[in-house]
């Protein structure tokens, strides 16, 4: 067998402070082959980007290599300078230069190479941005980032990266945040290069249908322990660490629903780096830990071909739990209609560029049509600049409609903002935004917009009534309320999530906007989020609108879904018939885009090419049609499309006939949701 390209070998990384050293990875031993990709899993604290950085050289003044060696291709990193080594991060604008050219930036690396010249070096950028499929490369070298989308920024640091030749190409988080479609793009692009170029990837990530799709063999890390290590296909038919079985638990699946399963999120969180456990890390959090046998160093073990597992359990019937739930007998929709838009509009004006410019006209949503019933979960779906989030601004109060009706309560609260409405109307309507960060004060202690909201709508009078009534928030997102008083930098992500769900709840909404409540956050957090909320709506019969990229998790959660393009309803309808044929094509197209968690899935794969269309210049017929894979003429491009009903509330705005879409959907194997 010929040698690994990495070979890691009891690694051992520590960060040293005033406090004295922490152990990051205590003993980390794995390979990676040429060509081979190999995935790292785990939650977030868990060691995978300190791994990383420990095989770029970049631990920073506090972190060093205190044990063991790496070799790559034949060389120990430990004591030679790297080389031929590049990395993606997962923030494309943490890797780019704002005040750069395109351009500029990729030229810089094979600049660093003695005897490359400007010219020479602007030829090889102009090649590799065409290696990875951005049109018209003259035109994207002049740009700077903020003129390009998320997407386009992506391939761009890939591009980057690959400029350096590398053999071994480090991944992290490459598209967490991205759109589904523009994550499948960017994942065909990265199999597609290493496959060109023989290339050896690891890749991390905490989206296991990701790791399914894309990698050869996958570890398991655990507080800087690889806990489990295996070929794809080996570890997701046949998890043996209790660890792992928890967090494929955790996974969305297109076959079940919140009325079939629920998720099994971990207990508890990762211990301090400073407190690690004696014996198996995952012990504390573990329903199968015994004491006395697994509070001693664990060994590893080899338990068939090249599937390693570090527990002294995992052999043993009923010692670890199974990757199963019962469901949780969520809130079922009643026919009461609680939010109807009708021909619905909104429009953002703004002033153009240059001398005696005219203001722009932005069709932000266009004669949007669904209702929400109380007590149901109605999703809404699309890419990034669909509408989503202009629809729940509107009906939030932060920005008015621009014509049609939003009628919540029998009044049209869609041209009245928050200046306008009552103190009853707002209070009926709450907000979790995606990032908790942004909307939670560093300054204040987590119960602080708890009691905001209690004051402002004399929810709790007098001090012990709010005192009580923070308690009673906090027992019901399942915070301790020792972290009342704590600020939010000492919360982690999923904690901090729960606080802005508990100020959401705080106002005792009918109504509650999730704008990509669950999209950063690790499997096991996302898990215990979508429980937590269904439960909550359960017990309030809070009507819940999901805006989310992630459909596998809409299929999970939602009873009607509807699927917004360029800010125009293109498919609407109860989740059961929207995840059937005949779907829209758009939606075809996002249905094809998800990473399912399971290697031996069959997909059809669909991947729609360009950009979406300016809202400045929308189309004058569909608006989807120059990027649809089933465009059938000019009829298309000039001739606004028919709202064709299937029957049960579901609806397709196409040219395409039903029966015909129905017929091109459900050839072989094509669809793998039901």
């Amino acid at each position: 067998m010929t040698s690994p390209l990495l070979s890691v070998e009891n690694l051992r990384v520590e960060y040293h402070g005033a406090s004295g050293a922490v152990t990051a990875i205590p003993d980390l031993s794995f390979a990676v082959q040429a060509g081979e990709s190999y995935g790292i899993v785990g939650e977030s604290g868990c060691g995978k980007s300190t791994l990383l950085m420990a095989l770029m050289q970049h631990l920073g003044r506090t972190g060093r290599i205190a044990g063991g060696r790496i070799l790559f291709d034949g060389a120990d990193l430990t004591a030679a300078t790297r080389r031929g080594i590049a990395m993606v991060y997962q923030d494309p604008n943490a890797a780019l230069n704002p005040t750069m050219t395109i351009g500029s930036q990729l030229a810089e690396v094979p600049m660093l190479v003695p005897g490359v010249g400007k010219r020479e070096a602007l030829d090889r950028a102009r090649q590799i941005l065409a290696d990875v499929q951005l049109p018209n490369p003259e035109r994207v070298m002049a740009r700077y980032p903020h003129q390009m989308s998320g997407g386009q920024k992506q391939r761009v640091v890939i591009a980057m990266a690959l400029l350096a030749n590398p053999k071994l190409l480090l991944l992290d988080e490459p598209t967490t945040g991205l759109d589904a479609t523009v994550e499948a793009a960017i994942l065909d692009l990265i199999s597609e290069l290493r496959a060109r170029h023989n290339t050896a990837l690891i890749y991390i990530t905490h989206n296991l249908g990701v790791v399914a799709q894309v990698c050869d063999r996958v570890g398991v890390m655990y507080l800087g322990d690889l806990v489990e290590e295996a070929p794809v296909r080996a570890l997701f038919a046949t998890p043996k660490h209790p660890y792992t079985r928890r967090l494929m638990a955790c996974v969305p699946h297109l076959g079940s629903t919140k009325h079939s399963t629920s998720f099994l999120p971990i207990p508890g969180q990762p211990p301090s780096l400073a407190r690690r456990p004696p014996g198996c890390p995952f012990g504390p959090r573990c329903d199968g830990f015994a004491p006395g046998r697994c509070d001693h160093p664990v060994p590893d073990e080899t338990t068939e071909a090249d599937h390693r597992v570090r527990c002294i359990r995992w052999a043993e019937p009923g010692a670890t739990l199974a990757a199963s739930a019962a469901p949780l007998a969520p809130s079922l929709p009643d026919d009461e209609v609680v939010l109807k838009a009708a021909d619905m509009s909104t429009v953002y004006t703004f002033a153009g560029s240059g001398f005696r410019a005219r203001k722009v006209r932005l069709l932000a949503n266009a004669g949007l049509s669904f209702e929400a019933h109380k007590g149901g979960v109605l999703a809404i779906v699309g890419e990034s600049g669909s509408g989503k989030s202009s629809f729940a601004r509107v009906l939030s109060g932060l920005y008015p409609s621009s014509d049609g009706t939003l009628a919540f309560g029998g009044v049209d609260v869609g041209r009245r903002d928050v200046t306008q409405r009552t103190a009853a109307e707002l209070a009926a309507i709450q907000m979790v935004f995606q990032n908790p960060d942004a909307t939670l004060n560093p300054s204040h202690s987590t119960e602080f917009p708890l009691r905001r909201v209690l004051k402002k709508f004399g929810l709790a009078k007098g001090e012990r009534a709010i005192s009580a009534e923070v308690d009673r928030l906090f027992d019901l997102v399942r915070l301790p309320r020792g972290l009342r008083r704590q600020r939010p930098s000492r919360l982690s992500g999923g904690q901090k999530q729960r606080v802005a769900i508990a100020r959401a709840f705080a106002a005792q909404p009918q109504i509650l906007v999730a704008d990509e409540p669950v999209s950063a956050l690790d499997v096991s957090v996302q898990a215990a989020i979508v429980n937590l909320l269904l439960q909550i709506q359960a017990d309030k019969r809070t009507t819940i609108l999901f805006i989310s990229h992630d459909l596998a998790l809409v299929h999970h959660l939602a009873d009607h879904v509807v699927v917004m393009y360029l800010g125009k309803v293109m498919e609407q309808g109860p989740v059961g018939r929207l995840f059937a044929p005949p779907f829209h094509p758009y939606t075809e197209a996002l249905l094809s885009a998800i990473p399912v968690a399971d290697p031996d899935a069959v997909q059809s794969r669909i991947r729609l090419k360009g950009d979406i269309p300016s809202p400045i210049d929308v189309p004058p017929g569909c608006r989807f049609a120059s990027r649809c894979p089933r465009r059938i003429g000019d009829i298309c491009d000039t001739i606004p499309p028919p709202l064709r009903d299937t029957g049960e509330g579901h609806e397709i705005l196409c040219h395409i006939p039903v029966m015909t879409l129905s017929e091109l959907q459900t050839k072989k194997n094509e669809f793998v949701f039901n």
